[in-house]
């Protein structure tokens, strides 16, 4: 039976606030229906979840005042979603503060979105580790622990929460589908973090979209283990399931491979969130047990590797994996396989309500530079130096800095970052490509390259890897037995123990660069 969705994506399906569509999920599912869930093991339905929405909401009202735009710091969780509805409930804008972005880079988020209060949770700070960021925050921005002010909620709170959850759309300030849903920033995975302003109908139109071209049951339940502040665990983790009537167990983690596991097993979770690296790892941590009750697995962020697929396929019964594709700007699904036909290599089939167009790029034959446009793309970009002045997509279309194919079927390849892309003697060489070469030979450990400046060829290659016997030589007898071309070829290997990455999982380019250039210069 297919596993595409017959539903079809209209305007009036998107064009509303987060609120009402809250309102009308509430309203579909039934107010007892079981919702949402974390790793404290206490349950809500939509009717108590959104009471204990509107009694925080009632509090933050006497710190927050009139502030527009308010920081969220906190991890995946029910608290985590309850604050983000709470801070919609009243008006304001949450700002997702990645926790992980380093200290220059948190408060230059700070600066851009203008915020002067940071919600945040004292247990969340202790358990993760903080300590040190929140007392350097402290200096720039009022923080508020989430855990100590909680203590102040009353019952007249209480009693209004559970008013307010039988007619929330009365109760809740009027949004309208345009205004602001939530500003989140660019993962930092090339240079400085952007600020993305995504309206509510950006967010609401991107769940639509999903449920669109996969079909979701609402029996099944979704596992998140994704930050909150990266795009994908935001709208795919938390409002998706909300907005579809899925129920979801929120993780505040994706770095705990030994837990995770076991909690899919216990929770009986039919769709897992993740990004390639922590797939593989919760992979060898587990047994086929674990991962029995999952209809799929959606991977974005990172390409997939071969090893990763032949694993599950070996081990857990062959449990798709469904590589997606998407970007912050476009709240952030673009592309993503199907259950029932799932490409291997590419990205999948572009979301309903979605065009495309791809731009020649000198020195590459086949594909282009993407550029899409849709509900779902953002309302724009602001900058440190003009905080509320949006910079607004031209015409609509986002710009996405990918290089793709897209083949007679309409499923995307991804050939790699324009940023991805050196220039060798005049030809065009796909980093990404170069790092496939890697994977081919060593699947089991983990591969970057990046380009350095060379005053004879522009620049030189470097590859950067955790496998300790790697060996430039069997690059390069692949790369003879396969007919690569000697360009493509890294000229400098550097070992190092791990891999960088950010926190949504992505290859840490900025510090693999600094690497590089410095091995470069000591050598």
């Amino acid at each position: 039976m297919s596993q595409r969705s017959k539903r079809e994506l209209r305007p009036d399906d998107y064009n509303t606030s987060l609120f009402q569509a809250l309102a009308e999920a509430q309203k579909r599912f039934g107010a007892n229906k079981i919702i949402i869930e974390d790793q404290d093991r206490k349950p809500l339905s939509y009717g108590l979840f959104l009471t204990g929405v509107f009694a925080l909401s009632r509090l933050f009202k006497r710190y927050l005042k009139d502030e527009p735009r308010i920081g969220l710091m906190l991890p995946t969780s029910v608290g985590g979603a309850v604050s983000f509805y709470g801070l919609h409930a009243l008006g304001k804008t949450p700002v997702m503060i990645n926790f992980t972005a380093g200290q220059a880079n948190i408060r230059a988020a700070i600066q851009t979105a203008q915020v002067k209060t940071v919600i945040t949770a004292r247990r969340f700070i202790e358990q993760a580790k903080l300590e040190d960021l929140a007392e350097a925050m402290s200096h720039y921005v009022r923080i508020i622990y989430l855990d100590e002010v909680r203590k102040e909620v009353g019952l007249a709170d209480k009693l209004y929460g559970l008013a307010a959850a039988k007619a929330p759309a009365l109760f809740a300030h009027k949004a309208r589908p345009e205004d602001a849903g939530v500003i989140l920033f660019t993962s930092g995975s090339f240079g400085s973090p952007r600020g993305v302003v995504l309206t509510q109908a950006n967010l609401v139109a991107n769940t639509r979209q999903i449920e669109a071209h996969i079909a979701l049951k609402p029996e099944w339940r979704i596992f998140n283990p994704l930050p909150i502040f990266h795009s994908l665990g935001l709208t795919g983790g938390i409002v998706l399931p909300l907005l579809a009537g899925l129920r979801s167990f929120q993780y505040p983690s994706p770095l705990h491979v030994k837990q995770i596991p076991d909690l899919l097993r216990e929770t009986q979770s039919s769709l897992l969130f993740s990004t390639d690296t922590f797939l593989n790892q919760y992979a060898r941590a587990g047994a086929p047990e674990d991962f029995k009750s999952l209809e799929f697995i959606v991977c974005g962020a990172e390409k997939v590797r071969d090893e990763t697929h032949n694993l599950f396929a070996r081990e857990f019964g062959g449990i798709p994996i469904l590589e997606g594709y998407g970007v912050t700007e476009c709240s952030p699904v673009i592309a993503v396989n199907y259950p029932d036909d799932n490409h291997f290599g590419t990205v999948g089939a572009l979301l309903p309500g979605i065009e495309a167009r791809l731009e020649p790029v000198e020195g590459i034959p086949v594909g282009g530079r993407l550029w899409v446009k849709g509900p779902n793309v953002m309302a724009g970009y602001i900058n440190i130096d003009s905080p509320y002045v949006l910079e607004k997509p031209s015409d609509g279309w986002h710009d996405t800095g990918d290089i793709v194919h897209i083949d007679e079927e309409g499923f995307i390849r991804i050939l790699g970052r324009a940023k991805r892309f050196a220039k060798i003697a005049g030809e065009m060489i796909s980093l990404t490509a170069v790092e496939r070469i890697a994977e081919e030979i060593w699947p089991d450990s983990r591969h970057a390259v990046v380009a350095i400046s060379d005053g004879r060829k522009g620049e030189r290659l470097v590859l950067i890897t955790d496998r300790d016997d790697a060996d430039l030589t069997e690059i390069a007898r692949w790369a003879k037995a396969h007919g690569t071309p000697a360009l493509a070829l890294p000229k400098r290997l550097l070992k190092i123990d791990a891999v960088p990455v950010l926190g949504s999982g992505k290859t840490d380019y900025v510090t693999l660069q600094k690497m590089a250039e410095l091995d470069a210069r000591a050598a």
